[in-house]
């Protein structure tokens, strides 16, 4: 069986549950802290719609020691016929290391020793050195390290084991930047949704090709955006007007900016609490955050706003309960509040079976895990994938 390994990112739960949506949990297998084996080969996974994953990689090999002596041991037998394959030209080489007890300094050192006997056969090679156990996206992109006369070899520890694979398409973060920073509308007093993130909530809604994919809470348009790109049609609706007509102009941009095919858009004021909608196929979206905190407010003030927010969500899934059928799927990323004591839940989430809906239940993650946060956020997005009963 071909299989390939995805390096998840930050927040490896977010990345772990999207997999298990687009390709069923049999085929998804966690090792170490952060990767997954994927029962599928890497030319098979759709890596640029992943926003949870920052590498993928082909499996090459599964190594019974995790001593990085015994690894390079391995190496030094084994590259030099391996560059055989490669065309004509300078090689580039990089090693990232994932849970393995090895510092950079020897790292390095390995890769050096590799470029000696790689000089040897004719071939000259360009090494990346390691400032930090494993390459940063970043370094991958911009020393081309997934090109044919490249490797970033990966080896990742998972108990008494090491998965040794070579990386073959990492997370594009000048794309990401392109259609995020230089998007023409933004505003940041609604917040402003990563497009990672956004591709991770369309993943878990997993809506079929050319399915029309609907947000509720558009805001800006990123959602949308991330769904265009996806080949989904795309429904907008969204409280404020100015907010309609910020998402119709990030999407004309988009259109033109990055050759998007013409699939069907379609955008209109409304309010999520009660707007009849026209057909979709999905639900993809972050709904209302409610007020932005700097710091942890009083626990009245906290209370307040929880229970407006509550309110507005209990609203809304009646109303979309109204309008769709046993079976229809949705994923919502709803606030959490981060206290001294944890997150705090909203309390619809406590009644999700009275309103018309199961949350769904993951092999390898806890629902109550996807939870996407910064260390200094108060207000967190938790995503919750409900399917309606």
């Amino acid at each position: 069986m071909t299989q390939s390994v995805c390096i998840l990112g930050r927040q490896p739960a977010l990345g772990l549950a999207e997999l298990e949506s687009l390709y069923g949990a049999k085929n998804v297998h966690p090792i170490g802290q952060n990767a997954v084996l994927l029962d599928i080969a890497s030319a098979n996974v759709d890596f640029r719609r992943l926003g949870g994953s920052i590498k993928l990689a082909k499996l090459l090999t599964i190594l019974d020691t995790t001593e990085w002596g015994q690894i390079e041991k391995y190496l030094m037998m084994s590259v030099v016929p391996h560059t055989q394959y490669l065309p004509e030209g300078k090689m580039n080489l990089g090693l990232s290391a994932y849970g393995i007890a090895v510092q950079p300094a020897r790292m390095n050192a390995t890769a050096l020793s590799l470029k000696k006997v790689i000089k040897a056969t004719g071939r000259p090679v360009r090494v990346v050195p390691n400032k930090t156990p494993d390459l940063s996206s970043a370094q991958v992109l911009h020393n081309d390290l997934t090109t044919e006369r490249s490797w970033e070899l990966l080896f990742i520890r998972d108990g008494k084991k090491t998965y040794l694979a070579q990386t073959t398409d990492v997370q594009n973060i000048n794309a990401y930047a392109a259609r995020d920073q230089k998007r023409p509308k933004r505003d940041a007093r609604v917040g402003m949704l990563p497009p990672k993130l956004a591709q991770i909530i369309i993943n878990l809604a997993n809506p079929a090709a050319k399915s029309t994919v609907l947000d509720p809470f558009c805001g800006t348009g990123v959602v949308l955006q991330e769904a265009l790109l996806m080949g989904c049609n795309t429904y907008g609706t969204d409280l404020e007007p100015r907010m309609v007509e910020y998402s119709d102009v990030n999407l004309r941009w988009l259109a033109e900016k990055f050759r998007v095919d013409s699939p069907s858009v379609k955008l209109a004021q409304g309010d999520a609490t009660n707007y009849q909608w026209e057909s979709f196929d999905a639900i993809a979206c972050e709904t209302y955050l409610g007020r932005p905190f700097s710091a942890l407010p009083a626990v009245q003030i906290l209370r307040e706003v929880m229970s407006d927010v509550d309110k507005i969500h209990k609203k809304f899934l009646q109303n979309v309960a109204r309008q769709t059928k046993p079976g229809f799927k949705m994923c919502i990323a709803v606030p959490a509040w981060k206290t001294d004591h944890g997150f705090t839940h909203l309390k619809t989430l406590d009644n999700l079976g009275e309103l018309g809906y199961t949350r769904s239940v993951f092999t390898h993650v806890d629902s109550k895990d996807l939870i996407y946060h910064r260390p200094e956020q108060i207000v967190a997005r938790e995503l919750v994938i409900l399917t309606r009963k």
